[in-house]
């Protein structure tokens, strides 16, 4: 675990609340007192390429979806949910490693995130 800092909050808790939206994220990223620790970089980085490749996902699966009528409605319901258990999974395994002080890297985000802390 991190010490705490001038703030009273750990780099831990700092990276893991990145992780909950892309607001938290740019605020890390532009504060100075956030912006020069690269623990909190690289899951402030890694955070909001999560957020980039969920929204663009979402995007692009509302535009297939209706391609795929033929599946059925309980099958693309199952896929759907299915899809969204794997992305709230791998939130969760984000936030929680966060917390626990691991730098838990995502395949083709983690190592630009890693890149991006040490700039």
């Amino acid at each position: 675990m991190s010490q705490p800092h001038k703030s009273g909050a750990s780099d831990n808790f700092v990276a893991a609340i990145a992780y909950f939206s892309p607001i938290p994220a740019f605020f890390f990223l532009a504060v100075r007192l956030y912006n020069k620790r690269p623990y909190v970089r690289f899951h402030a980085w890694q955070s909001l390429a999560l957020n980039a490749f969920a929204m663009l996902f979402g995007i692009v699966i509302g535009f297939v979806l209706p391609y795929l009528k033929f599946l059925g409605f309980r099958v693309l319901v199952g896929l759907f949910c299915f899809i969204c258990l794997v992305a709230f999974s791998l939130w969760v395994w984000c936030v929680v490693g966060a917390l626990n002080g691991k730098r838990r890297k995502l395949p083709m985000i983690g190592d630009w995130a890693d890149e991006q802390a040490y700039r």
